[in-house]
């Protein structure tokens, strides 16, 4: 099989299994879903929105949360992963938005990798699911999927280069589903450690199925 026909059919799956495809994250704007997306990082979806309706509801705007101290932002988000580091983020990160973009989330690339607890992963999420831009956000389980159904090299060790790989490869308009599909599929059923193969619309070009 070639590369072109692997993506052809992966694409052809997920068009007609998942037509639909979006986070899971529960945001009502650009500012609560980047509030949510640096909340994630090394955190479960779940988790996070649990955590965010009172945090949304103590700091709806980013004039209030560039007043709030980290304790107090800390106070909402002690139950994800790295609390402390990711209180003193969003703190600094409302303060940035107020300083710099008249307290609107910017919709470029440089400017959001500028905002403190910013990297590409959250920057390239913001832009496609914020404004719907062709954009490939590598997490964990985007690198594994990939791999693992041999849409990217063995070669493509580092998130970018999975990234770069992705994106030459999927047709623009589709990239945005994309993401959320290998996302999707990594966490309910190409899981890291017991992958639900038997369950796998994928499974008869699957890399890691075939010699299993």
């Amino acid at each position: 099989m070639t590369k072109k026909e692997r993506y052809e059919r992966f694409i052809a799956y997920f068009q007609e299994a998942m037509p639909e495809a979006n986070t899971e994250l529960h945001y009502a704007n650009p500012f609560q879903l980047l509030c949510a997306v640096m909340l994630s990082a090394q955190c479960t979806d779940k988790r996070v929105n649990m955590v965010t309706p009172a945090l949304f509801a103590a700091f709806p705007t980013p004039q209030v949360m560039a007043e709030a101290t980290k304790e107090e932002v800390l106070h909402y988000v002690k139950s994800v992963s790295y609390p402390n580091s990711k209180a003193e983020h969003l703190v600094q990160m409302a303060k940035m938005l107020m300083e710099n973009h008249g307290g609107e989330v910017p919709g470029d690339f440089d400017s959001l990798v500028a905002l403190p607890g910013v990297g590409r992963k959250t920057a390239n999420v913001m832009l496609s699911v914020a404004w719907g831009e062709a954009r490939m956000a590598v997490d964990t389980h985007v690198f594994r999927v990939s791999h693992r159904i041999g849409l990217v090299s063995e070669k493509s060790t580092t998130p970018y280069a999975v990234e770069k790989e992705l994106v030459k490869n999927i047709p623009e308009a589709d990239i945005p589903r994309a993401h959320h599909w290998l996302i999707l599929h990594g966490r309910y059923v190409c899981k890291s450690q017991r992958p639900l193969c038997e369950k796998c619309g994928l499974k008869a070009f699957c890399k890691k199925a075939s010699t299993t």
